[in-house]
């Protein structure tokens, strides 16, 4: 599919990719909805754990007709109040249409009602979620946009459903799809600080009260001296991987998009500072035509400020896709 979209440009003073990924920390999330009407709503995960996961449902002070439910996906230590899901949120309820803004298995609010931890592979929570959502939100179909490694997750589970997938359409946006590779470079020196600060947020998201943890385990979260290392001594030990590696392999998206078969459109930044460029541009979109790349030069880690607009250039991308697959 054909997007008509004019090109990512970056506006002042967010120039260059780190300036563009640090935008979303350095302001404020945007902030109450209204007009539009938000509510609580949890969804138990009915896989014997008691975990239920915690969303906020949203709908539009002017609903359209006929609209579907689309369901929003934060990355690693987001939540629903995370800038970039506030941003898209704003953008589908100015447009009329509901939103449910999803907290992943021990994220955010979801980690009072949550024992367990979520991680790339787990696929498994959002076939859970759509498969318990009510009939009045699901009825006028579903669609779905997941952030970093929220997009990661979407990607596994679209490729491992293939038609079965029970979405109109979806959207990636800076999804690492090869897991080895973006910790790699997540550990690269010029990445120092953002590394830092991820695994300081990981450590405490993890080890937060509400988290069922042996011992071993917290000691095993809190000694972790790299990303890699807290994946190889709790994420894949705790979920039955033989170490991180193993993690990564059997659970990247790269392995599973060809078995896509919903319209998915996969946004990236080939500047981004975190994920490696080239696991994109090499990647050969031709072989499957319910992927439609846009792949910009500029942008970084789901920044995306650009020029013409106080909304990322992301969210007007995802809208426009969504429109076209309607």
């Amino acid at each position: 599919m054909s997007l008509d979209i004019q090109p990512f440009r970056p506006r002042f003073p967010w120039w260059g990719a780190d300036l563009q990924t640090l935008r979303n920390h350095l302001r404020r999330p945007p902030g109450e909805l209204a007009p539009h009407k938000s509510e609580r709503l949890e969804v138990d995960l009915d896989d014997g754990t008691g975990d239920r996961l915690v969303c906020s449902l949203h709908r539009p002070a002017m609903p359209a007709e006929g609209t579907p439910l689309t369901i929003l996906i934060h990355g690693l230590t987001g939540t629903e109040e995370s800038s970039y899901i506030r941003s898209m949120a704003r953008c589908l309820l100015d447009a009329g249409e509901r939103v449910l803004s999803l907290n992943l298995r021990g994220a955010g609010p979801s980690r009072a009602t949550c024992r367990g931890q979520y991680y790339a592979g787990r696929s498994d929570d959002f076939r859970a979620l759509l498969r318990k959502l009510p009939a009045e939100l699901t009825g006028g179909g579903m669609r779905a946009v997941g952030y970093s490694l929220g997009g990661a997750m979407l990607l596994k589970y679209l490729g491992e459903e293939g038609k079965a997938a029970p979405l109109r359409a979806a959207a990636t946006v800076c999804a690492p799809i090869d897991l080895s590779a973006t910790c790699r470079r997540m550990m690269q020196r010029r990445n120092a600080l953002y590394h830092r600060h991820i695994l300081r947020q990981m450590k405490v998201e993890a080890t937060a009260p509400g988290a069922f943890l042996s011992a071993k385990e917290r000691a095993a979260i809190l000694g972790a001296g790299s990303v890699w290392d807290y994946d190889e001594v709790f994420i894949a030990p705790r979920h039955g991987f033989a170490g991180a590696e193993d993690y990564y392999e059997r659970c990247k998206p790269i392995a599973f998009m060809g078995g896509i078969r919903v319209p998915t459109l996969v946004l990236a930044a080939l500047d981004d500072p975190w994920i490696p460029g080239a696991i994109y541009s090499g990647y050969d979109w031709a072989a499957n035509s319910s992927l439609t790349p846009l792949l910009s030069e500029r942008g970084g880690h789901v920044g995306f400020h650009g020029s013409g607009s106080g909304r990322p250039w992301s969210d007007l991308a995802v809208a426009t896709f969504f429109a076209g697959v309607a």
